[in-house]
């Protein structure tokens, strides 16, 4: 079956009376269609909000949690019930608002509909809502339109539409009605077709409806988007994986020790039952989701604050970090859209411009030296300034056009050579538009002399025909071989000419007039050029082993161009075309998603499968972008990262970041900051398992020596959490190593911890436990009241920790300079022990968490317990280091 492109203008025709598309169909054809098919509007489910709250109850350690409320509440510990609850439903809270964040996608992909769509029916025309259009409607287009439905183009007059943000051309498609042969032809190839969400720039035109809704290509990335399960990211899921560990472990002891202890008799049944709910409450880590989530938050604030880019879910900011390839948007990512004169062809002289952009900042240059403009050259800039319908401006110190790009580059030329507040002598007669038949544009002018001049500019086949009837003996092949040779370079080359008006004056420009021939002048080459910031940051991910995949709607030889400027690779760059693609299988795409650094002419279902495909080969994948057609794929990497200045809201939504100067170059430095976080997070569970862990051995040894077990939950709890939202804050301003951008990204198949990490833990676990238990036992037997050495024990656990901080944040000797360099950890044990303080001598928290006032002796006794915990494991750090 053909495809809409495919089918000529006349077989569509035959469906219309008379053969005549202003016929359009009956009001009750279209009626019967809408019946049939439904409204043109895009679904979108969103998934309800409680569903989303009670999703974050969906973990073990949740599960472990709740159970242990139910049994104190069952017992009647009340305080502790309130103090195990408040924690569940602060970490669901974090959860549900990290969930909640990001809007819906779908919601904006169906704000790019049209409202409104003016059809044919009965043969008026007629405006009506663009939900009510059918296939076979007939409808018109004028500049300043939105397209309300996917067309095949019956008629076209100077019609253009701009589709970058579907197809990712840089500039305005000219239409035409002409029926295309070739099969599989790309999105930003199909001369013949308008798709909804896309604007007419210039011209109108008629079109047929062939797909409307969720089958239009903005529904196809609709339905795409919606069909994508949000994954989660490496760094959370193996800390998942932690919890889960710890958790099992846990209620497995827990269970063994309850039928131990329930068998020799050692507690009555509500005894035995509290006491293994406090094991279980002090060995799991429920101070865990609290401190990752302090660190991504920390990270994330500190990424908007110097950096400008928005995180919008926070383990998004780690993810960066164990990154293996960033598949990347060409046209405005790593390019400016912003097309810029780089070279000249004046005569038999070449030049190169400097510059780029749109800011009219600039030199001439000749073999890299700066050169004066000569008259050819002034006659030159002249005519391409003047045959154009483009306006450059100056809004807020930035230079913008208004108009086709491809025009404002030779405003800024202009600009660039004769300075910003440059007057042309010639003011305007008549304009001939750009015509997609013609492929130029002309202007008549006259100077104040009277002197009339037409300027032409444009396609190079063109103007070289009229340059060929001028002078007969114009060197044609000469020319053409140059513009090939910028072609092949990527470049788009402008030719340029004039016709100097003799004899009677003229009102107007016609078509006839500049085929009585011109003056040849030269051609310029165009270039969306690379962004300089972007060269730098592409050699600080080599080095980092972070690959770029450049994926892109534009030409191949364009994009490998681009590519080889930017450095996307130090070899030779590789490309695919997005029809390549398709004819590969799924093993083949595997391989070529990792050999290829560019894929030019890709659809969006080309830039998903490419995505899947480097996942598939276990590569953490992210992915840039700023158009509709980037959403998919934006959704399905493992951190989509859209552009805040050019992004459209669609690009924005699917993303997990957005960066908001558009500034690529800033993804060498979240990186880095990424590994950083990693780092840091790691730390701080190797930090706080060993404390947990130790908690638990405390109440495991109580339980089987009959004794009384010296730790209520609410105090394991306290514990838990006051070093996770204080002295565990603390590992956010720790600095990054020094060799963290020469590593490669860590491997999807490396473990959080390894048996040398599990081993450090135990051996401080045991050595917590152990120091805790003898320090309770001779505070017992000095005559202290058991609520005494309870507390005793409480803060002897919270001081090691604060000691043992000072070890697990380096290698190196933790007394030695180290200690000093992180300067906020300071104020963050200060704030850790006032909380103490506030524990131990506020009545109501005594009450609260069973605990009373202290003796100096006893802190004394507590800090010189805490100090030798800190040198045996330094010892131990020297010996085996």
């Amino acid at each position: 079956m053909k495809e809409p492109y495919q089918i000529k203008k006349e077989e569509l025709s035959n469906v219309y009376k008379n053969n005549n598309f202003k016929q359009g169909l009956t009001s009750k054809e279209a009626l019967e269609r809408l019946n049939a098919d439904g409204p043109n509007t895009l679904e979108v489910k969103q998934t309800p909000k409680w569903k989303l709250f009670l999703r974050q109850f969906n973990n073990v350690v949740i599960y472990i949690l709740l159970l242990s409320a139910l049994l104190t509440l069952f017992i009647k510990h009340y305080t502790d019930a309130i103090v195990i609850i408040a924690v569940v439903v602060i970490n669901s809270l974090i959860g549900y608002f990290q969930e909640t964040s990001a809007a819906n996608a779908l919601a904006k992909i169906k704000n790019l509909m049209a409202q409104k769509a003016t059809v044919y029916r009965d043969g008026t025309r007629k405006d009506i809502a663009a939900a009510d259009l059918v296939k076979g409607d007939i409808v018109f287009l004028e500049a300043g339109d939105n397209v309300p439905a996917d067309l095949r183009i019956v008629e076209a007059d100077n019609l253009r539409i701009e589709e970058s943000a579907l197809t990712g051309e840089t500039n305005s498609v000219t239409k035409s009605d002409v029926a295309l042969s070739e099969e599989n032809i790309p999105l930003a190839e199909r001369t013949n077709m308008a798709y909804a969400s896309t604007a007419v720039t210039t011209g109108s035109g008629l079109g047929v409806v062939v797909a409307t809704a969720n089958d239009t290509e903005i529904g196809k990335i609709s339905r795409e988007v919606s069909q994508i399960k949000s994954t989660k990211t490496p760094l959370i899921k193996e800390i998942d994986g932690v919890g889960k560990v710890v958790s099992y472990i846990s209620i497995i002891a827990s269970i063994i020790i309850f039928v131990i202890g329930f068998m020799l008799k050692i507690y009555a049944l509500p005894a035995l039952a509290l006491a293994v709910v406090a094991m279980l409450v002090g060995a799991i880590p429920e101070g865990l989701p609290a401190t990752t989530s302090v660190i991504l938050a920390f990270g994330v604030s500190k990424m908007a604050r110097e950096h400008k880019t928005i995180i919008k879910s926070m383990p998004a900011v780690e993810t960066l970090g164990s990154v293996d390839i960033i598949a990347t948007d060409k046209t405005g990512t790593l390019t400016k859209n912003e097309m810029t004169v780089t070279d000249l062809w004046v005569g038999n002289q070449k030049y190169q411009v400097t510059g780029s952009g749109y800011e009219p900042l600039g030199k001439l240059l000749q073999d890299k030296k700066e050169v004066t403009m000569t008259d050819k050259i002034e006659q030159f800039i002249e005519a391409g300034y003047q045959a154009n319908d483009t306006i450059l401006s100056e809004h807020d110190g930035k230079w913008q056009i208004n108009g086709e790009a491809t025009d404002g580059a030779f405003l800024t030329l202009y600009h660039k050579l004769k300075g910003k507040n440059a007057k042309s002598p010639y003011h305007e007669v008549d304009l001939l538009p750009f015509d997609s038949d013609y492929r130029y544009i002309a202007k008549l002018v006259e100077n104040d002399a009277g002197q009339q001049m037409i300027f032409v500019k444009g396609s190079p086949d063109k103007l070289l025909e009229m340059a060929q009837i001028a002078d007969n003996n114009f060197e044609t092949k000469l020319w053409i071989d140059r513009a090939a040779t910028w072609s092949k370079a990527g470049k788009r080359v402008i030719a340029v000419g004039y016709q100097e008006v003799k004899g009677k004056k003229l009102s107007e420009v016609t078509h006839q007039d500049l085929y009585q021939g011109i003056t040849w002048l030269g051609m310029a080459a165009l270039q969306d050029p690379p962004r300089e910031e972007v060269v730098v940051a592409l050699q600080k991910m080599n080095q980092a082993g972070v690959a770029v995949k450049m994926i892109t709607g534009d030409h191949p030889e364009t994009a490998r161009a681009i590519g080889k400027q930017l450095g996307l690779t130090k070899g030779k760059i590789k490309a695919i075309t997005g029809q390549q693609w398709d004819t590969l299988t799924k093993e083949e795409k595997q391989k070529a998603a990792l050999e290829n650094q560019v894929f030019a002419r890709t659809t969006p279902q080309n830039k998903l499968e490419i995505i899947t495909a480097l996942q598939e080969q276990k590569k953490v994948t992210a992915m840039t972008g700023d158009g509709v057609n980037d959403a998919p794929a934006l959704k399905k990497a493992d951190i989509g990262i859209a552009m805040g200045i050019k992004g459209t809201d669609v690009a924005k939504d699917a993303a997990d970041m957005i960066l908001a100067d558009d500034n690529f170059a800033t993804m060498a430095t979240v990186i880095k900051e990424g590994r950083r976080i990693y780092d840091n997070i790691k730390k701080s569970i190797l930090f706080l398992l060993p404390t947990s862990f130790a908690e638990g051995l405390v109440v495991a040894f109580s339980i089987l020596t009959g004794q009384q077990v010296p730790l209520q939950p609410a105090q394991l709890l306290w514990i838990n959490l006051i070093s996770a939202i204080t002295i565990q804050f603390a590992f956010v301003f720790e600095e990054a190593e020094s060799d963290l951008m020469d590593r490669k990204p860590r491997s999807l198949s490396q473990k959080l911890m390894n048996m040398s990490d599990i081993r450090q833990m135990g051996f401080v676990a045991a050595l917590m436990a152990g120091f805790a238990l003898i320090a309770y036992e001779w505070f017992i037997s000095m005559g202290v009241s058991e609520i005494s050495a309870s507390t005793m024990m409480v803060n002897m656990i919270v001081i090691s920790k604060i000691f043992y901080f000072f070890s697990i944040r380096t290698d190196d000797f933790a007394l030695g300079k180290a200690i000093l360099e992180n300067k906020h950890a300071w104020w963050i044990i200060g704030l850790m022990i006032l909380f103490q303080l506030f524990l131990t001598y506020t009545p109501f928290m005594q009450v609260a968490f069973k605990v009373t006032a202290m003796s100096l002796l006893e802190w004394v006794v507590v800090i010189l317990f805490s100090i030798l915990i800190l040198l045996i494991v330094e010892g131990k750090k020297r010996l085996t280091k």
